[in-house]
């Protein structure tokens, strides 16, 4: 019963982080589409890039302490990214050159979100698979 509330407490954090990076994907394209201004933009972004690397690096502790060693390292490269993004001070997006770097930031957001689905059916292919194994 343990394993199975571990894959619905990751299922729910996935669903956190595909939330989050479809937020800052939409706020992309009103941009490119001229429904909002670049300030407001750029801090309605930057606003959410925290809470997502913070509640990825939960994710990544929690499959790392129940011993989800698999899940583990599927995300250790999104996380990995992140850090380098987080350190090298590239992770929030600039008021002026957003126009300019439009394009990269919403292929890397794609990027997360099609890699972000891919660890939500794997979460719940692992859930469904503990549900049945407890089942019997």
């Amino acid at each position: 019963m343990g394993d199975l509330f571990v894959w619905l407490i990751s299922f729910f954090l996935l669903i956190a982080l595909l939330a989050l990076v479809v937020f800052q994907l939409m706020c992309l394209a009103d941009l490119e589409f001229d429904y909002i201004n670049p300030y407001d933009s750029s801090a309605r972004i930057n606003r959410v890039v925290m809470p997502e690397y913070i509640i990825e690096g939960v994710l990544g502790a929690i499959y790392l302490v129940t011993g989800h060693w698999i899940m583990a390292l599927f995300t250790g490269p999104y996380l990995y990214y992140n850090m380098t993004l987080y350190t090298s001070n590239r992770h929030l997006v600039d008021v002026t050159e957003i126009f300019n770097m439009l394009h990269k930031e919403k292929k890397q957001r794609l990027f997360k979100l099609f890699y972000l689905v891919f660890l939500l059916f794997l979460s719940i292919f692992w859930m469904i698979l503990t549900a049945l194994e407890d089942h019997e």
